[in-house]
């Protein structure tokens, strides 16, 4: 998958990610955004290495694998960085 598709993905976990996990965020959407970024590369990364698949394009199960990724660093941030 390009590089462009796992910015997208990202931007999209990092999305819904955020949107289960309200509060107040340190950076906001912009720190939660890169997250899930990071998030999408952990979540492929992750479910590849469970053998249940990993973030290999645009589609349903990519966006949740990313999106589990994303909420794992979001929740790793606000419970251990933020504090």
């Amino acid at each position: 998958m390009g590089i462009f598709s796992w910015i997208i993905l990202g931007l999209i976990a990092g999305a819904l990610a955020k949107w289960l996990m309200p509060g107040k965020d340190g950076g906001g959407w912009i720190m939660t955004m890169l997250l899930g970024i990071a998030g999408a590369f952990v979540g492929g990364f992750i479910g590849g290495f469970l053998g249940f698949g990993g973030a290999d394009g645009i589609n349903i199960g990519s966006i949740v694998t990313a999106t589990l990724g994303a909420f794992l660093l979001l929740f790793v941030y606000n419970r251990f960085i933020r504090g």
